[in-house]
């Protein structure tokens, strides 16, 4: 039924009509010397109409009077141009546009690191913006593990069982990340931990991504820092597309989407639909290597032209996922035996987005969410069942005095309701209790320009929660641009995050740990600064855009997980002491003419913390699943004359300290290892690519990443067992999934 489901959903987006009848409009292509500009921005000034092109560079305009156009061209790090057509009656009027790469290239506009449009070229935050084009040099079904191509951000998985993960930046833990969807906080608490994989690119304009705190503008969570995706905007989207592949693994998965236009409103539906139902067990240890995952995500955007050149958007997702890992010869009858071992998870999700500009005082913006997420799960033997509702309102306004301020202010609503059947919901007589949370909060930042190269930055928020009391969260940044080719950017601040024991860790519900909670925990605070340098070098056949970091967290009061004391137990509590995030992020990127791109970044880190033993002493501890140094490279060559490129694209991890049981065989420490794939596309034309390639080239897999797979209800404990191992399957460092094939199409129209 599963399969048949898929063929039916693949053969809707494979007949969508594709053909449209000629008519008065513009066609054209957006080009730097030889090399197509693809997800270019082509607006035509003075009108709502919009574009995005192709991979290729092509767009269109239809249904256009006769008349003087003027086009308004803007790609990633290039200069905006402005071109003047003249369109006549019943012809196609067609254009070449050749840009120009800019000085810290990326001037696109970003909205992350200041709640309000800006360049990234004048914002005083270091802000990194990737576009779908960047996550197409390496394929994958979900946001999650696209993200791995960042450099600094490292999806983890905590489970190889049920391939639970979460987003590390700098080291630091997924609950430390605040993931935002058109900037609000769609992502977090109990969604946390599957809420990103359910995110379809297909929906993605880009990534915004912030490393830091941002709890300034953002409140709890955003510790780490935050990855805002943008979607898509309605007016611009490509009227039908669709991406459609599969792997050897039998992976298949499909995104489709398509836009429509009624008088003032512009509107987008796009839909994803993923399954692995064959499973996979190439290391020999009776599980299945990847969990099987039934999945579908639809997406349906609205964007309304109001009066005063204002608008607003609503935006509504639902998501289901049916997955399960396990013993291979597990199904659905022995869900929650303890005869074959199984994880099996449902999960039911839905999202509304929206904002709305007010008419007559167009710099006041109202934002809202809501989200229902509903969890059936078991664990084993141990049954799950959750539900949580998330409300955010935010009311925010903008205004600039005078030549120097650019003031933002707003008051801020957040409610959380969360239930389980785990003692996490309950009294002392354990009787349910649901957790009900209002986070309310107001802030306040003044963007100041202090000279035409020097821009300063001050903000404070305050919130305050019911079990912590009033929390006030100070930053600063300041910008310097000496010239149009280099920037120094320095900002400081504070970051909390109040605590959801679900998102700590989710392991607590695999391979029979036990949470223990020693005493009422009390809310993290972190300082943190960042010193960050951008030098852009430009020469007759190319560009080097130079990026630079610094950063340096101090952590007080950090809620941590003690695997060590008892390896049946997960105990939290608030470091006796204190805990330090620091290194170093460098970033290149490379193009020499318009065939040859290189993308690598590396990061040195040291993420530790420093406890008290029982004699008082500090003692310093490594934090599990941060490596001293990580990094990425993604290289690029286009053969333009037979519109082929091919894309190399890689990690590479150096040793991290992993979860271990006591007297454990494997080593604490992972190994140095990469992962590497390789892709080909070929564009056929201005609709058409089709794409292949090998990912884990070089097949890497851990060894043993699950304790005792032979006894999962650790029922023969005591059998040849001296040093009392028990079943646990949260040693991991790297995917199971070895090396696989993947073969591809995509159809783009506008």
């Amino acid at each position: 039924m599963k399969s048949k489901f898929y063929w039916l959903f693949l053969i809707f987006t494979l007949i969508v009509p594709i053909c449209y009848a000629q008519e008065a409009g513009i066609s054209g292509r957006i080009m730097h010397g030889n090399e197509p500009l693809g997800f270019s921005n082509i607006g035509i000034v003075g009108t709502t109409l919009g574009a995005i092109s192709n991979d290729s560079g092509y767009f269109y305009f239809t249904k256009l009077e006769a008349g003087t156009y003027t086009l308004l061209v803007q790609a990633i790090g290039f200069e905006k141009l402005y071109r003047k057509v003249q369109v006549k009656a019943g012809q196609i009027f067609k254009v070449n546009i050749q840009l120009e790469p800019i000085p810290n290239t990326l001037n696109e506009v970003t909205v992350t690191g200041t709640m309000k449009e800006a360049t990234k070229l004048n914002t005083p935050v270091a802000i990194e913006v990737y576009s779908p084009k960047f996550f197409q040099k390496n394929v994958s079904n979900n946001l999650f593990d696209a993200l791995s191509m960042v450099n600094g951000v490292q999806p983890t998985m905590n489970c190889n069982v049920c391939n639970t993960g979460d987003i590390h930046i700098n080291g630091m833990e997924g609950p430390y990340t605040l993931i935002l969807i058109d900037g609000m906080p769609i992502v977090s608490a109990l969604s946390t931990v599957y809420g990103m994989m359910g995110i379809p690119n297909s929906m993605v304009d880009r990534v915004e991504v912030i490393k830091g705190p941002a709890s300034t503008l953002y409140g709890s969570e955003a510790v780490a820092g935050i990855i805002n995706v943008i979607t898509k905007n309605p007016s611009k989207a490509p009227k039908v597309s669709f991406d459609v592949f599969g792997t050897s693994y039998q992976e298949f998965n499909t995104d489709v989407s398509f836009k429509w236009k009624m008088k003032n409103t512009d509107a987008l539906f796009s839909a994803n639909y993923f399954n692995l139902n064959k499973p996979w067990d190439k290391n020999n240890d009776g599980f299945t290597d990847v969990t099987l995952q039934n999945r579908i995500s639809l997406f349906n955007k609205y964007r309304f032209s109001l009066k005063n050149n204002t608008q607003a958007n609503i935006a509504i997702r639902y998501f289901y996922e049916d997955r399960w890992g396990g013993q291979t010869n597990w199904n659905n009858a022995y869900r929650g035996g303890d005869s074959i071992y199984g994880e099996s998870i449902y999960t039911s999700r839905m999202e509304a987005i929206g904002n709305y500009q007010f008419p007559a005082i167009p710099k006041l913006k109202l934002m809202y969410s809501y989200n229902l997420h509903q969890q059936n799960s078991y664990y084993g033997t141990t049954f799950y069942l959750a539900k949580q509702h998330v409300g955010f309102g935010q009311l925010v306004y903008n205004k600039k005095y005078g030549a120097r301020h650019d003031v933002l202010g707003g008051l801020a609503l957040r409610y959380t309701y969360y239930d389980d059947n785990s003692p996490a919901t309950a009294d002392l007589l354990l009787n349910n209790k649901p957790a009900m949370n209002y986070l309310p909060g107001l802030f306040l930042q003044d963007e100041i320009s202090i000279h035409s190269t020097q821009t300063i930055l001050l903000g404070l928020r305050y919130d305050y929660f019911k079990d912590h009391g009033s929390i006030v969260s100070p930053r600063v940044n300041f910008k310097w641009q000496p010239n149009r080719y280099q920037t120094i950017r320095l900002s400081g601040g504070n970051g909390f995050r109040v605590v959801n024991l679900f998102t700590e860790d989710h392991a607590a519900l695999s391979g029979a740990r036990q949470v223990v909670i020693k005493e009422e925990l009390k809310p993290e605070q972190s300082w943190n600064t960042n010193l960050n340098y951008t030098r852009f070098i430009s020469f007759k056949k190319g560009f080097v855009n130079l990026d630079a970091t610094a950063f340096y967290t101090y952590f007080t009061n950090r809620i941590i997980a003690d695997y060590d004391t008892d390896p049946n137990q997960i105990i939290y509590d608030n470091l006796k002491g204190y805990a330090i995030s620091r290194g170093i992020s460098l970033n290149a990127e490379i193009s020499l003419g318009s065939a040859f791109k290189l993308n690598v970044g590396s990061t040195f880190m040291q993420v530790y913390q420093k406890e008290k033993d029982s004699l008082n002493q500090l003692q310093k501890i490594q934090q599990i699943h941060a490596p001293n140094y990580s990094g990425t490279f993604q290289l690029s060559y286009t053969f333009a004359r037979f519109n082929l490129t091919i894309d190399y694209t890689g990690q590479v991890y150096g040793p991290m300290r992993l979860p271990v049981l006591v007297n454990d065989f494997r080593p604490e420490y992972s190994p140095w290892f990469t992962l590497q794939n390789i892709q080909v596309t070929k564009r056929i034309n201005q609709n058409w690519q089709v794409y292949g390639g090998v990912k884990n080239l070089f097949n890497f897999t851990p060894d043993n990443p699950i304790m005792r797979p032979f006894d999962p209800f650790d029922k023969r404990i005591q059998e040849n067992n001296p040093n009392g191992y028990t079943f646990d399957p949260s040693y991991n460092y790297a995917p199971i999934q070895g090396v696989r094939l993947l073969l591809g199409v995509r159809f783009t129209l506008f």
